[in-house]
C-alpha cells in the first residue's frame, strides 16, 4: 500500500486532517516529527496546513530548518512527491523547492471560504487525474496567503506552464496573477493554499474534489511502480 508522510510541526493544526484523508483514499499515513532525520520509505510526503512554530517571524521560515526538511529537500531533489497545503506551501517557498513567497492577504484579514478553483495543469504527481480548465472547490482558509514573485519569476511561471491552481471568481488574497498553487519544473513538488484534505468527505466539505490529489498521487504511483 502507498505509504504517505505527514509531518507535524511545532503547532500543525492540520496534520491530523491530513492523515485522515490519506486512509480516505486507501493509502497508508506515516507520521513524520519535525525533529526526524528519516522519512521513513515513504513514497510522498506532505506538509500539512495550519500553523508552525516561528511563524511569527515570517510564516514558514523557521519550520524550513526543522532536521525533517533537509531530508524532504534531498528526496524532493531526486524525485519524491511532495504536496505544501496552506503553511506547507510557505515552507515549501521558504526552502526554495518552489520559487516566490507568501505574504498577508490583502484585505489584512483572515479568509476562510469555499473557494472555486480553475486546474492549470494536470502535467503534476498531484494533478494528473485531473482535467486542464477543470473547476473545482477546496476549502481556503488563510491570513497569509496572498502570492508574490518578481515578474521574471512570473513569467517563467506562466510561460512554463507551472501555475497549478488560479483562484475563480473572487482573488482571496490578492496573490498576484490569481494563483492559488505552482509547482516545480519538475512537477513532484506542488504548493497551494487551500486545503484538499477538507473535501474528502460529504458531511464535513462543499465537494469531494480533495479525493482528485490523492487519485493523482495513487496513479502516479502505479505507473512508476
Amino acid at each position: 500500500m502507498t505509504r504517505i508522510g505527514v509531518v507535524t510541526f511545532p503547532g500543525s493544526l492540520d496534520d491530523h486532517d491530513a492523515a485522515r484523508a490519506v486512509t480516505l483514499a486507501g493509502a497508508t499515513p506515516v507520521p513524520l516529527w519535525h525533529a526526524a532525520h528519516d522519512l521513513e520509505k515513504v513514497d510522498a510526503v506532505i506538509l500539512p496546513g495550519g500553523f508552525s512554530y516561528g511563524d511569527y517571524l515570517r510564516c514558514g521560515a523557521i519550520a524550513r530548518f526543522s532536521p525533517i526538511m533537509t531530508e524532504v529537500i534531498a528526496a524532493a531533489d531526486r524525485g519524491l512527491p511532495v504536496l505544501g497545503i496552506c503553511n506547507g506551501f510557505q515552507v515549501l517557498c521558504e526552502s526554495h523547492l518552489l520559487p516566490g513567497a507568501l505574504i498577508r492577504n490583502d484585505v489584512r484579514t483572515f479568509v476562510c471560504r469555499d473557494q472555486a478553483l480553475r486546474v492549470e495543469s494536470r502535467d503534476t504527481v498531484w494533478t494528473c487525474a485531473m482535467a486542464e480548465a477543470q473547476e473545482i472547490t477546496i476549502v481556503l482558509k488563510n491570513g497569509e496567503g496572498g502570492y508574490i514573485a518578481d515578474a521574471e519569476t512570473l513569467a517563467r511561471l506562466e510561460g512554463e506552464n507551472q501555475v497549478v491552481f488560479r483562484y475563480l471568481g473572487h482573488n482571496p488574497n490578492g496573490s498576484m496573477n490569481d494563483i492559488a498553487g505552482i509547482t516545480n519544473a519538475r512537477g513532484n513538488v506542488v504548493g497551494l493554499m487551500p486545503h484538499p484534505e477538507h473535501n474528502m468527505e460529504e458531511l464535513t466539505g462543499p465537494s469531494l474534489d480533495g479525493r482528485l490529489f490523492f487519485d493523482s498521487l495513487l496513479a502516479f504511483v502505479a505507473a512508476a511502480t
